[in-house]
């Protein structure tokens, strides 16, 4: 199996599982080895008091971008830690998109920076997050394969 092939592979076995990102609105785009692309388009009930995306929207989308970027290899991953940086407010009907891109992975630690856009190119927010390797895959897998 290629490493796209396993990439592609685990984003669907993790997408099958995953409620919480399309009940959100999230869209799953490319999965590659070590990165990945969602995209959502902010509607009013993604907006907090200040007629803004909810900054917690904006985590959920470079969140699970990264989770679908640290899951590629078809090794369970979860975040240790994350921290973002929002630069510009998301406004009501912007399609936002989130790219994630690895930056380390030595053992069972990785480094992931992702970058969320508006539909103009403008630079919304960046997450910086740090995931951690557990047991398990995603799908069963030939390791001799």
């Amino acid at each position: 199996m290629t490493p796209q092939e396993r990439a592609e592979k685990a984003s669907t076995a993790m997408w099958a599982n995953d409620r919480a990102s399309p009940w959100i609105g999230l869209e799953l785009g490319e999965v590659t080895e070590g990165g990945a692309r969602m995209s959502l388009r902010v509607q009013a009930h993604h907006c907090n008091g200040h007629d803004i995306c909810h900054g917690g929207v904006i985590f959920t989308l470079a969140d699970s971008a990264f989770a679908f970027a640290c899951n590629s290899r078809n090794q369970n991953t979860v975040a240790q830690n994350n921290m973002i940086t929002f630069i510009v407010p998301g406004q009501l009907g912007d399609v936002l998109s989130a790219e994630a891109r690895e930056v380390s992975l030595a053992g069972r630690s990785g480094i992931y920076d992702v970058r969320v856009h508006n539909q103009d190119g403008v630079l919304i927010a960046e997450m910086r997050g740090l995931s951690r390797a557990i047991k398990g895959q995603l799908f069963e897998e030939d390791t001799n394969e």
